[in-house]
């Protein structure tokens, strides 16, 4: 019989594999099923067969115990939900014990965007000196002028990128492929970057990656993520900004000025649609900031 963590390893080759789950997804996964697991050791089970429909209900209770988060007691139990739908599949279990248990709801909270005035302040050629500095604004400038995520953005080739179009090529979450349109500032920085910086960060001369860092090698997730926050202290923005708060306000921005609701979409690579349309609720939220901060007789 295989063991508990065994079973894990399975049901993530499966996700990986079958699924095509991103490798960031993957490790989210494994985190929160090895909660559970360590759950159900300390209630003396060594087997999924053993384990029973009030269980999962406590272990609901013992994740609110925890003080966490309504969205992340949903993802942890989203995750035990999927585990015993394959286990189910998979013949290590008779009966889908989740199959009819009532889980909380994840409420999606509006994400926080920035300003136009702020991104200026952000983006001002002010802002970047030395080599580096040039290399960094070609980063924000795609960030904002694309909407990729982090992890799509460091693993972008030279080769996907289409200068002469001001179009790139991106490979999303599970493998999918997009072509996304850059503008006018995204295209400058990015010529600048690739004529006076990169050659001289490039070590290995087969070396496709397209931003690199001091050492010629592909810029970290963390090394972003320290970039945008330093240049968002530069720029005296006091609100919380991570490369994704990028993503978030292209979508608003775009929405803003009439750009169609599937073409977003498109660009930033969701499955759902109901994902994308939650950028138009905070587009009417900003509006209805402005016209209250703005109008005279309150």
């Amino acid at each position: 019989m295989k063991k508990l963590e065994e079973i894990l390893e399975c049901f993530l080759d499966y996700l990986t594999i079958e699924r095509g789950l991103a490798q960031n997804t993957i490790i989210s996964y494994r985190y929160d099923l090895i909660k559970y697991i360590n759950f159900l050791k300390k209630n003396k089970i060594s087997s999924f067969n053993q384990t029973k429909k009030d269980l999962v209900n406590n272990y609901f209770v013992f994740l609110r115990k925890k003080n966490l988060e309504i969205n992340s007691i949903s993802r942890n139990l989203v995750a035990v939900k999927m585990l015993y739908r394959f286990l189910l599949i998979e013949g290590f279990i008779k009966e889908d014990i989740t199959g009819l248990i009532e889980f909380p709801r994840m409420s999606k909270k509006l994400p926080h965007v920035l300003s136009l005035r702020e991104i200026n302040l952000l983006l001002d050629q002010a802002n970047f000196k030395s080599n580096l500095g040039l290399r960094d604004q070609a980063i924000l400038e795609l960030l904002y002028a694309t909407g990729m995520r982090v992890s799509e953005l460091i693993y972008l080739k030279i080769e996907d990128i289409n200068m002469e179009n001001r179009m790139l090529k991106c490979l999303g979450k599970g493998s999918k492929e997009r072509i996304i349109p850059f503008g006018s500032k995204a295209d400058e920085s990015l010529r600048l970057y690739l004529d006076k910086v990169r050659p001289k960060l490039v070590k290995n001369p087969n070396e496709d990656i397209l931003f690199l860092n001091s050492r010629g090698e592909r810029l970290s997730r963390q090394g972003i993520f320290y970039l945008v926050k330093k240049y968002v202290r530069k720029a005296g923005i006091e609100k919380k900004v991570t490369p994704h708060t990028l993503r978030h306000t292209l979508a608003t921005h775009l929405l803003e000025n009439g750009a169609d609701l599937r073409s977003v979409q498109e660009m930033l690579g969701h499955s759902d649609i109901s994902t994308t349309q939650i950028y138009t609720h905070v587009s009417r939220k900003w509006v209805s900031e402005e016209y209250y901060r703005a109008f005279p007789r309150t």
